[in-house]
C-alpha cells in the first residue's frame, strides 16, 4: 500500500518515522509526504501539493494509488479535506469538517460539553470586545481568554489580573488572530495540573492512545508567553489509570456519542487537554489531531504498527485490530526554537551536529527546517527541532535528551532546560 502524509512539522516527522516502519508498506509500498521537511525526506518521497486544492490532492492519490491519507495538521481538517477524500473513496485518517469543529471552534466544543454534561470550566461566548470586557468583569481574575478559532496555539491567555484579561480581549477583537478572533470564549480559571490524554476512535469504537504533559510557556519555570509547546514527556504519571478511566467515561466517550448523535461522527485521534482538579478531570479543550510536540513522545514509545491502527480507524474497523501498545519507558522531547520565538523568529540559522546528537539513541525530529542552496540545514520556523529520548523514568529521559541537545550546533537557537520538571521533582521525592 502507498500512504500519503500531509504536513511539514515535528509531529509529521514523528508520524513519518513511525509509518515508515509499518507492515502496510511491505511488498513495495511507498510513503509519500507533502510538503514535508528535510527530516521527513529521510523516510518519505516528498511531493509538491497544495492541500487547499482538494481536487489536486485527489488527483495525486489516484495517480499514485494512495491507499491511506494521514492528515497531520488541523487546518486541512477544518477546511474539509477529509470530506473531499472520503467522497472520492479514499481512506483518510482524520475527522470530517463538521467533526473537526471540536478544534476549529472553542465555542462549539463548550456548547457540546454543556449539552452532554461533560465536565469543563464555566464559560461565556462573546462576539464583541464590549461583551468580552463585561464577561471578564463578571468572572473576575484569574480568568482565561481564548480566541474561538485556530490560532496556532497562541490564542489563549491565562490572565492573573483583570488588566491582562482586558488587554487579551482587546487584542483578539483588534484582529491579531484574524478570522480566528471573530469570536472569543471567556472561561473560569481552573485550579490543578494539566495533562494531555489521547484516544483513537472510528466513531464508535474508542481506544486509549496514551498520555503526555506539554510545556506551553516559553520560559523556564513555565514563565513568559504561551507557545505551540516547548517540550513534552510521556506518559504523564499524574494522570493515573483511575483518572484515565474517569476521563474516558465522563469526557471522551460522551463526546464521541454526542458527535454521532448530532450526525457528525468523529473519526481520528481525539486529543483532550485536561485539568486535573480536586473535583476530577475537566476538559480544557480538544484538538482534532495529534499534539505537537506530544506526538513525538508518543511515537517514541509506540511499539505496535501505527499504519495498521490509522487504517483501521479510516475503515471503521478499529475494534478488529490489536489496541495500541507502548513501551514502559518514559519519553521526553525538548524543543529547540529560533531566537525571537514565539514572536518573530530568526530564520536562516545554520544547524549541524544532528548525527552526533542521535548517536546515543536519541531521535531528532525536524519541525521548522529547510535546506539552503549550498545543502546546509537551516532554521525556517519558530520551533525548529524536537530532541527526543527514552529513559527508565522522566529524569533519565530528560538527562538523555539534554545530552543530545548539547551535541546540536544551532547558535541562533534556544531551549528550555526544565522540561518535565514537575515529574522530575516527584521522582526525586520532592
Amino acid at each position: 500500500m502507498n500512504i500519503l502524509l500531509l504536513g511539514s512539522g515535528g509531529r509529521e516527522h514523528a508520524l513519518a518515522w513511525k509509518l515508515a516502519q509499518s507492515a502496510l508498506l511491505a511488498g513495495g509500498g511507498k510513503l509519500l509526504a507533502s510538503p514535508g521537511n528535510p527530516g521527513i525526506a529521510e523516510h518519505a518521497e516528498l511531493v509538491a501539493l497544495d492541500v487547499a486544492d482538494h481536487a489536486a490532492v485527489i488527483a495525486l492519490c489516484d495517480a499514485r494509488r494512495i491507499g491511506l491519507v494521514v492528515i497531520g495538521p488541523e487546518a486541512p481538517l477544518v477546511d474539509g479535506l477529509a470530506d473531499s477524500l472520503r467522497s472520492a473513496g479514499i481512506a483518510v485518517f482524520g475527522p470530517n469538517q463538521a467533526a473537526a469543529q471540536l478544534e476549529g471552534s472553542k465555542g462549539f466544543t463548550k456548547d457540546l460539553c454543556a449539552r452532554a454534561g461533560i465536565p469543563t470550566a464555566a464559560y461565556e461566548r462573546v462576539t464583541t470586545a464590549e461583551a468580552g470586557l463585561l464577561a471578564v468583569r463578571r468572572f473576575g481574575a484569574p480568568v482565561v481568554i481564548k480566541a474561538d478559532g485556530l490560532a496556532a496555539g497562541k490564542g489563549v491567555t491565562v490572565a492573573m489580573q483583570l488588566a491582562e484579561a482586558e488587554a487579551a480581549i482587546a487584542e483578539i477583537f483588534a484582529g491579531r488572530f484574524g478570522s480566528a478572533g471573530a469570536e472569543a470564549v471567556v472561561e473560569e480559571f481552573l485550579e490543578g495540573e494539566e495533562a494531555s490524554f489521547f484516544a483513537l476512535t472510528d466513531g464508535s469504537t474508542i481506544v486509549p492512545f496514551g498520555s503526555a504533559q506539554d510545556h506551553k510557556r516559553v520560559g523556564e519555570g513555565d514563565t513568559g508567553p504561551n507557545t505551540g509547546g516547548m517540550g513534552a514527556y510521556s506518559p504523564a504519571p499524574v494522570l493515573t489509570p483511575e483518572l484515565e478511566g474517569e476521563a474516558m467515561t465522563r469526557i471522551i466517550a460522551p463526546t464521541v456519542k454526542a458527535m454521532a448523535d448530532a450526525g457528525m461522527p468523529y473519526s481520528g485521534v481525539l486529543y483532550a487537554g485536561l485539568m486535573l482538579t480536586a473535583a476530577g478531570p475537566k476538559l480544557i479543550e480538544y484538538n482534532a489531531r495529534f499534539g505537537d510536540p506530544e506526538c513525538q513522545v508518543l511515537m517514541m514509545r509506540l511499539t505496535g504498527d501505527l499504519g495498521e491502527l490509522l487504517l483501521a480507524c479510516a475503515e471503521d474497523r478499529l475494534g478488529t485490530v490489536e489496541p495500541p501498545r507502548f513501551a514502559d519507558e518514559a519519553a521526553l522531547t525538548v524543543v529547540m526554537a529560533a531566537a525571537g520565538y514565539p514572536g518573530e523568529p530568526a530564520k536562516g540559522g545554520v544547524i549541524d551536529g544532528l548525527t552526533e546528537a542521535e548517536s546515543g539513541g536519541a531521535k531528532v525530529f525536524h519541525a521548522g527546517t529547510a535546506r539552503a542552496a549550498d545543502g546546509s540545514l537551516i532554521a525556517s520556523g519558530g520551533r525548529v527541532l524536537n530532541v527526543t529520548a527514552l529513559g527508565q523514568n522522566v529524569t533519565e529521559a530528560q538527562a538523555r535528551a539534554h545530552s543530545a541537545v548539547g551535541r546540536v550546533r544551532f547558535p541562533t537557537g534556544f531551549c528550555r532546560g526544565d522540561i518535565g520538571w514537575r515529574e522530575v521533582a516527584r521522582e526525586a521525592g520532592g
